[in-house]
């Protein structure tokens, strides 16, 4: 496919094809007949990045071709939800002629919401001082009254904050509100949309199970804080101390009071699991953790971690990568058999496909 571009009349044939190699891969573990979730064709992805080209009076963004390396001019990104894509040409054209905030710029990086908000990463090869400052500040205020934009200045070790440097996104799931606090360079969900239905998927498996929850690779909380309401208690860990510190924001931010989150590896709990029942100076003797969610990196389990999910009652997977799921599935189908299986296409128009299992025990 063109760097750049979208092709709606063919998505749904590519999406059919993913979602065929997807099941021939996991077709020995006899899943049941998948739930598939869709993308929008077209203005889907809430994080862009660019390179960005001076050529005269003219800047441009730009891409580069993964096979040949060749430079591909953007001048419109219909990859991008509508925030991005029309606030891209609107920005160039403040920028082309403000020589504080063109001077050495070399990428921009966009982090959008589905309500609305834009955070915009400006990154120079130069340093940046006060007087950068005070234009990004003057921009902000003239867009102000059309665009929700906060803008962040990125040189060699530093960082300039007009306001501040995340982007509070909101959505409603089953009929309740839910607010995360997205942090500029950190992990969020790049599908907005297929974000919700995954989550709303997850939380539908949830709403069948029972007593307490434990979940690896939690992130920013995305899906501890959405499925908390389902059980008694729930345990997230996370190795990446800034998202343990935006999901304990994302917890006060959504008034949540059965969520705990520990900063531990996976490989960490399983071996802490292993010598007892202890997390850090949490026990969790008192606690009936018949479930486990993992969202783990396209590695999937390692054997430790895969051993410890096995000893779970139910199982909620969800994968980045279905060869590595399938891997993993080798071992955790010698206990459990799968429930319910789902297919969410974050990524259209790309071989990358999201895939969500409920495994129980037998």
């Amino acid at each position: 496919m063109s760097v750049g571009q979208v092709f709606p009349e063919q998505y749904s044939t590519q999406l059919k094809a993913k979602v065929a190699e997807v099941s021939q891969l996991l077709a020995e573990f006899s899943p049941p007949a998948p739930q598939v979730f869709t993308s929008e064709p077209e203005h889907y992805r809430l994080r862009a990045e660019f390179r960005i080209w001076h050529d005269g009076d003219d800047i441009y963004h730009v891409m580069f071709d993964p096979a040949t390396k060749a430079k591909i001019r953007i001048d419109y990104f219909p990859v991008a939800c509508r925030t991005i894509a029309d606030f891209m040409p609107v920005l160039l054209k403040q920028l082309q002629f403000n020589h504080e905030l063109r001077y050495k710029l070399y990428q921009i990086d966009y982090l959008a919401t589905l309500s609305g908000e834009l955070l915009v990463s400006l990154i120079y090869k130069k340093p940046l001082d006060d007087t950068w400052l005070e234009q990004a500040q003057q921009l902000t205020e003239q867009l102000a009254p059309h665009y929700n934009v906060k803008f962040i200045g990125r040189a060699r070790k530093q960082k300039l904050m007009v306001s501040n440097d995340f982007v509070i996104e909101q959505f409603d799931l089953m009929g309740k509100s839910l607010r995360y606090q997205q942090i500029e360079s950190s992990f969020t969900q790049p599908n907005g949309l297929v974000n919700v239905q995954m989550l709303t998927w997850a939380k539908q498996v949830a709403d069948q199970l029972s007593d307490d929850l434990l979940e690896l690779y939690c992130g920013n909380g995305n899906f501890s804080i959405a499925l908390a309401p389902s059980f008694n208690q729930v345990i997230a860990t996370e190795i990446s101390r800034t998202s343990i510190k935006s999901a304990e924001y994302n917890i006060e931010l959504n008034n949540v009071k059965n969520l705990k989150v520990i900063q531990m590896s996976a490989e960490d709990v399983s071996a802490a699991l292993q010598q007892g029942n202890m997390l850090k100076k949490l026990d969790l003797s008192t606690l009936q953790l018949n479930t486990v969610l993992v969202d783990p990196p396209r590695a999937g389990l390692d054997a430790a971690t895969e051993h410890l999910v096995a000893g779970f009652n139910d199982i909620i997977y969800i994968s980045c990568n279905p060869n590595t799921l399938a891997h993993n599935l080798t071992t955790l189908c010698q206990s459990h058999d799968i429930v319910r299986y789902a297919v969410f296409d974050q990524f259209p128009y790309t071989a990358h496909i999201e895939t969500g299992v409920w495994l129980r025990k037998r």
